[in-house]
Order: C-alpha cells, then sequence, then structure tokens
C-alpha cells in the first residue's frame, strides 16, 4: 500500500457498470475521502484546458461544443480503434496522472489517515503496485450488461468496445485483495462496502469510528 508521510492510498476498481462508483459514493457518505479518476479525466480536459486544445488538433476541433469536450462522441471514435485510445491517453493519462498526485498530497496535508482511489482502469494501466491493497466490485456478466443498457442507454457495439478496452473481471478478481460482491440489492452492496472499509481499517490501525462504521 502506498503511504504519503503516514496517509494511507488503496485501489477501488471494477467493471463497466460494476457498482464501484455506488460504493465509492457510500464510502464518502461515511467520511473517506475518494478521488475519481473518471472525474479528474473531466477536470484535465475542462473548457481552455491545455489538453482540450490538443485533443481538438488531433481529433478535429468538431468535438468542442461552445468549447465543452464532447465526450461521448469522442468515446464513441476511440473505444475499438487501440491507435486512437493511445493517441488520446498519450494527452491526458500524464495529466490525470499529476492531478491525482496533486490532490492526495492535498489531502496528506490536511490529515486524512486513509483514501482510496477510483479508477476504472486500474489493472490496465498498471497501478496495482501503487495502490494496494485493491478491492474490486464484482459483478455477473449478464447483470452487468444489463446494467450497462440502462444506465448509458449504450448499443450493443458500443458497449461491447468499451467492454474490450478493460480485462475481464476473472482477471481483476485475480488481482484483488478484497471483493464486494454486488448481485444483490443496493443495502447488500452497502454492507459489503462497509464490511471491507472495515476491514481496511483494522488491517491499517486507522479507527473505523471515524466513518461511522456499524460495530
Amino acid at each position: 500500500m502506498r503511504q504519503t508521510d503516514g496517509m494511507r492510498v488503496f485501489g477501488l476498481t471494477g467493471g463497466l457498470a460494476s457498482g464501484k462508483s455506488s460504493v465509492a459514493a457510500h464510502w464518502r457518505g461515511r467520511g473517506l475521502p475518494v478521488i475519481d479518476a473518471d472525474a479528474l479525466a473531466r477536470d484535465v480536459v475542462g473548457p481552455g484546458s491545455e489538453a482540450l486544445g490538443e485533443i481538438a488538433s488531433e481529433f478535429g476541433a468538431e468535438l468542442l461544443r461552445e468549447g465543452v469536450l464532447d465526450r461521448k462522441e469522442l468515446a464513441r471514435r476511440v473505444f475499438g480503434h487501440p491507435d486512437q485510445l493511445r493517441r488520446l491517453e498519450a494527452i491526458t493519462h500524464p495529466r490525470i496522472e499529476q492531478l491525482r498526485r496533486s490532490r492526495l498530497a492535498q489531502l496528506s496535508a490536511a490529515g486524512e489517515p486513509l483514501v482510496c482511489c477510483e479508477i476504472p482502469l486500474l489493472f490496465e494501466k498498471g497501478l496495482e503496485a501503487q495502490l494496494r491493497p485493491i478491492v474490486v466490485v464484482s459483478i455477473p456478466a449478464e447483470l452487468q450488461l444489463e446494467r450497462a443498457r440502462q444506465r448509458d442507454g449504450s448499443a450493443g457495439a458500443e458497449l461491447q468496445a468499451r467492454l474490450a478496452a478493460q480485462l475481464p473481471l476473472a482477471d481483476k478478481l485475480a488481482g484483488a485483495d478484497y471483493v464486494i460482491d454486488n448481485q444483490g440489492t443496493a443495502e447488500q452492496l452497502r454492507a459489503g462496502a462497509d464490511r471491507v472499509l472495515g476491514e481496511l481499517c483494522r488491517a491499517l490501525g486507522v479507527d473505523p469510528t471515524r466513518y461511522r462504521l456499524p460495530v
């Protein structure tokens, strides 16, 4: 596990529509800081940003709608096209990592004992050594597809292209230190999230009452 001046950092990941964002939101509600890689990705391509200018030059100015990136259209262009995806990542990923490190430094300075980094492509980007222990949210493939369609309204081909960019769930589970099962109800997911956070606190010597965990 990464340590920053006494602050511990761990990773949270899972497949598309697995429920990892629901886990992250629940933990935030308990007072645990969670750095969301998707939110960082939106920040680095904000209006007027250097990265946005590079994306417009590389992929076309028509991707900008009144100065705002059309992220859905960009995703349609790069998912399923590895060369274009690599070109995009070369623009965004160094900036995302720089921003993540800056947020971690701020939280460390604020005296936070424990921080979660929510990263959908944690394993795919080789970040596991930095972010152990790793929590994986698990969901059966059929349920994952159903929830992804309900959430995003994605067409089958687009959905399959996004899934193809991710490691199979079995590979993520093989690299997990903790697993939260999400094939049940929302209440059961929250209970699983509390259980894992409690186990992390006990393993790291962090007072679980800080996060108002059930006894």
